[in-house]
């Protein structure tokens, strides 16, 4: 999307591309409107509302049908450039491997969120067998222990029905792998948590993307 969600072009809805979503909302609504990325939203109710309460840097994760994050550091949701940042299911963790929507190969959503799970065996994650929840968890820690070790900081939030399906084993081989990929010395006390937020954590999110962009 472009900055605030003037114009979006989903990767999962080929029909809207470069659809002014904020322009509509408006018209139809007509009250101001304010955008971010559903993942994005998510990192700042885990630092308000959830376990990230009392943590200044951390990355929120969703592995779902889709995978999808938010950074925030010293305090701040990391916008990027073009208020993109967070989309950490594009670190690529398979060389050569399956092909993303994004249109690269070995994405992290093309091997490890819920889609490609199902593409791949069939079954849906629930139905997962242990190999293919392993393998998910380690990919996952492979990403994060990346991720910490380039952008310093030791905490890691994940929602979403694949890594809260999966249950605590899922935390567990995810934690080691982080240990593996991330050993730098000031990543050494990376954590894998599950989000403090339930089922509230979506429109919590929200709710603070329209506060954010209101007291700007």
């Amino acid at each position: 999307m472009t900055r605030g969600g003037e114009e979006v072009s989903p990767l999962n809805i080929v029909v809207w591309r470069n659809f002014p979503l904020r322009a509509q909302l408006r018209e139809r609504m007509n009250i101001d409107v304010y955008i971010d990325g559903d993942a994005r939203a998510l990192a700042l109710a885990e630092g308000t509302f959830g376990a990230a309460r009392d943590v200044d840097s951390y990355l929120s994760m969703v592995v779902s049908t889709g995978i999808g994050g938010g950074l925030v550091m010293d305090g701040r949701l990391v916008d990027g450039a073009t208020g993109n940042s967070g989309h950490v299911g594009h670190v690529n963790v398979v060389t050569n491997g399956r092909k993303c929507g994004c249109g690269s190969y070995g994405c992290l959503e093309a091997e490890a969120s819920g889609s490609a799970i199902e593409a791949v065996t069939g079954r849906p994650p629930s139905e997962a067998d242990d190999a293919t929840r392993a393998r998910t968890s380690e990919l996952v820690g492979r990403a994060v222990g990346m991720l910490a070790s380039v952008l310093d900081f030791n905490r890691c939030y994940i929602a979403g029905s694949v890594a809260l399906g999966f249950g605590d084993e899922f935390f567990t081989i995810r934690q080691c792998c982080c240990a593996h990929d991330g050993p730098m010395d000031y990543s050494a006390d990376l954590k894998l948590l599950p989000s403090g937020l339930g089922s509230d954590g979506p429109i919590l999110g929200a709710a603070l993307v329209g506060w954010r962009g209101a007291t700007k």
